[in-house]
């Protein structure tokens, strides 16, 4: 077929663009630019040569330059497979790999049977988990070239992604009946040959599997000795081979006696889900952990899985060994492992009476005459007061006295151990003191708050898009290396990576700022713009410096062969100081973004329906803002946002036109009945919460909303309670009803409430004026460090 005369080109200029297309694979992209320049000297409508010339430049850093011209190149030859394919290249190089793939989709619309876009968009949609249109890209593939290995892996990990393991199962097993001639111990076909069991197992013929894994095993295909170990007594265990199952199992606690999975299947074994554990059957699986700790006398596993399970004295007696030992041994980490049993209050006060009764037991007899001939180490007197001190923060953020008593104790026995000064700094941040917690950090946060800390939370943010965007040559090579298992094993965590606290926190804190500039618009971002400039002064000497490096290093010899290409310039920061972030257009649409991945994987947090409704609210969607207060409503009926946001949803309701507010108020009537006045309803909240600051708080502001300026002064005196020590309140709570009553409805008794709430709390800070706070950090500078700096002569 003869090619368009728009693209057709002389022998010479054909024969160079296929010279340019290899110099492209190869990376000499200086040497491509020349060819591509020579081609369009002859053919300067070529669109091809175009598109090659514009992606060559956006790998030369002339990013601008290049997309215009890719674009040009499109505009050119709308039909060519090439230039969309590069369209595609430059949009996956930019991460965004949901155009990538339109183009690459766009080009194989005019060449269906090109194996490279194929196998490109193969990974896009393994990337996208598009696992429909992946099953049928890998079986074009096949058909393609049936011959290839890869065509029919691919096709069987694609339906094995899409959930059609039984022709996953099929594809594999045609394929493994034309291989011949494999060589011994090959590590590829093994894991092949793994990921095959693990098929047929999952297909529910654990016989066959079983039968299977022996057969391998027998005649060395498969060479991973703990993966047959593993599989053979996961399998053993689903046939009700329960004896032979133990045995296998015994063997793996030997090998990995902290693995949970080997416990958990130990167990089910014995016809115990660790998962489900009955009154009948606790004594029961105490007694085998009791065992399991005695023939492994090195694991903590079988102690502290004996934790989850134990109640009562057998617990307490289990928790006095386990945090003894801990303790004795110096583990920092020894509250952080223990913490999930706080949830159980029971548990929660039975470690904190152990570790107390065994710090008094340690402190006694370092205090008494024959402390040297004490049975423990000193040191596990520090690290029993610096558990206390985690426990009571953890259970009395904001009553820290106890906490800092401990912490206070720790520090006078040992004060060169950075763990207490951290624990420290954690108890008074809890407490509402950022400037005690943490000086140097309050003076980092001085050079603009706001701003800086935004973009610090996008870079967490852009930390995880790393890790997301790292899978993708993934898709690739454990196809081609046979790693299919650990691939499988991969694309999970990938799955659920942004479940991370450090994301959760990040992308909440960050879509409250994006809130903050909505609401406060120009006045947020000059406040936060004004904050920077006295730390640019301070920028424009480092950059003076930086540039003079710069130039030194210029005048250094390049080292680089002519025929090689430099390495990429390092990224520039062209926002140091997270203005550009902090004016961002479209604010809302940023945090929903960065929202919008919790709902699906931490749809129990009620922080994340909470800004989902604060979001939806003020870009007018209101039906998903229903929506998230139906998911609050199922979490916790009775939360005091809900009902806040609740009133207002129904407020905004009232003044919208027919049918959206018909459709609104019926959606709302479980939450907010129409038939109840709002006024009503309100009181009646307060009521069902008597001596809860949060009610308290979401009371005033329903009743502000409700009336306006009607209420202020009803407003003042209620709010006003919260200085009681009587009402159960958080230092977040209380700050912000402060900033409602100063900020919102301007009250004049704004500095009462502050003032009254720095008596209520002594130990924070936030409720300090300025120059209180000022007077602290002054306070603070002098005191010298841990650490003495020698004097010089």
């Amino acid at each position: 077929m003869a090619l368009p005369s728009k693209r057709a080109l002389p022998a010479k200029e054909t024969a160079l663009f296929k010279s340019l297309l290899q110099l492209y694979e190869t990376r000499q992209y200086k040497k491509a630019l020349k060819v591509a320049d020579q081609i369009l000297k002859k053919a300067p409508k070529h669109g091809e040569t175009t598109s090659m010339k514009g992606l060559v430049l956006t790998n030369l850093n002339k990013k601008e330059e290049g997309i215009q011209l890719v674009k040009a190149g499109i505009t050119l030859d709308i039909d060519s497979h090439i230039c969309w394919h590069v369209y595609g290249i430059v949009h996956k190089a930019d991460r965004n790999y949901e155009e990538a793939l339109k183009c690459y989709l766009q080009a194989l619309k005019f060449d269906k049977d090109n194996i490279n876009i194929l196998r490109d968009s193969a990974q896009l949609q393994a990337q996208l988990r598009q696992y429909e249109a992946l099953q049928e890209t890998r079986l074009s593939l096949l058909r393609l070239r049936p011959n290839v290995r890869l065509g029919w892996v691919g096709l069987a990990v694609a339906y094995h992604l899409n959930n059609k393991i039984p022709e996953a199962r099929t594809v594999l097993q045609q394929y493994l009946k034309t291989v011949k001639g494999v060589p011994d111990y090959d590590f590829e076909f093994s894991e092949l040959l793994t990921y095959y069991v693990t098929l047929v197992e999952d297909v529910g013929e654990n016989s066959e599997a079983l039968q299977l894994l022996e057969g391998y095993a027998k005649d060395r295909s498969i060479v991973d000795k703990m993966a047959i170990m593993t599989i053979k007594a996961r399998l053993l265990q689903k046939l009700g081979r329960s004896d032979e199952a133990i045995e296998a199992y015994d063997c793996l606690l030997a090998q990995n006696p902290e693995s949970f999975e080997y416990y958990r299947g130990y167990f089910l074994a014995k016809g115990i889900d660790l998962e489900n554990i009955s009154e009948e059957t606790r004594p029961k699986v105490l007694k085998v952990f009791e065992a399991l700790a005695e023939a492994l006398p090195k694991a903590t596993g079988p102690r502290r899985l004996a934790l989850d399970v134990a109640s009562g004295d057998s617990f307490k007696a289990i928790a006095e060994a386990y945090l003894q030992s801990g303790l004795v041994r110096g583990i920092p980490s020894l509250f952080a492992d223990v913490k999930a049993l706080y949830r159980d209050a029971e548990k929660r006060d039975a470690m904190g009476d152990i570790a107390l009764q065994f710090s008094s037991r340690l402190g006694e007899a370092l205090a008494s005459p024959s402390s040297s001939k004490s049975e423990y180490d000193p040191t596990t007197y520090v690290w029993s007061l610096y558990f206390l001190a985690q426990h009571h923060s953890y259970i009395s953020p904001t009553s820290p006295e106890t906490a800092l008593n401990f912490i206070n104790k720790a520090l006078e026995h040992t004060p060169t151990l950075p763990e207490l000064y951290m624990a420290k700094a954690r108890i008074l941040k809890r407490a509402g003191d950022p400037i005690g917690a943490s000086q140097a950090m309050e003076d980092a946060r001085a050079v603009g708050k706001l701003s800086m800390a935004l973009k610090r939370y996008r870079t967490v943010e852009k930390t995880f898009n790393d890790f997301e965007d790292d899978q993708y040559d993934f898709h690739s090579y454990c196809l081609r290396r046979h790693t299919l298992n650990a691939y499988h094993g991969l694309l999970r965590f990938e799955d659920s990576l942004r479940l991370h606290p450090a994301y959760v926190e990040s992308a909440l804190a960050a879509a409250q700022i994006y809130l903050e500039i909505h609401d406060g618009g120009s006045k947020v971002i000059a406040a936060a713009s004004s904050a920077v400039g006295d730390g640019q002064k301070k920028g424009k000497k480092k950059a003076k410096k930086a540039d003079k490096e710069k130039k030194v290093t210029a005048q250094v010899p390049s080292q680089v062969n002519d025929d090689k290409e430099a390495p990429p310039a390092p990224p520039v920061d062209d926002d140091p100081d997270g203005l550009k972030l902090l004016n961002s257009p479209k604010p809302l649409e940023d945090a929903v973004k960065l929202l919008r991945p919790l709902e699906d994987l931490r749809p129990t947090d009620m922080r994340v329906w909470s800004m989902s409704f604060d979001l939806s609210l003020r870009r007018g969607k209101y039906l998903q803002a229903l929506r998230a207060l139906r998911a609050m409503q199922s979490l916790q009926a009775n939360d005091p946002d809900l009902h806040y946001r609740a009133i207002h949803l129904r407020l905004v309701g009232s003044s919208l036109a027919e049918p959206s507010r018909s459709v609104l108020s019926k959606g709302l009537n479980e939450l907010a009945p129409a038939d109840v006045p709002l006024g009503e309803m309100n009181t009646q909240f307060l009521q069902r919460n008597p001596g809860s600051g949060a009610a308290l708080y979401s009371y005033c502001r329903a009743l502000w909303a409700i009336n306006g300026q009607d209420v202020v002064s009803d407003v003042e005196e209620s709010i006003m309670q919260m200085v009681r020590p009587e009402l159960v309140s958080s230092i977040k709570v209380a700050l912000q009803a402060l900033e409602f009553l100063r900020d919102t409805i301007h009250s004049s008794r704004a500095e009462d409430f502050r003032q009254g709430l720095a008596n209520r709390f002594p130990i924070s800070t936030v409720f300090r004026t300025e120059p209180e706070k000022a007077n602290i950090r002054a306070s603070l500078r002098p005191q010298s460090p841990l650490i003495e700096e020698p004097e010089h002569e």
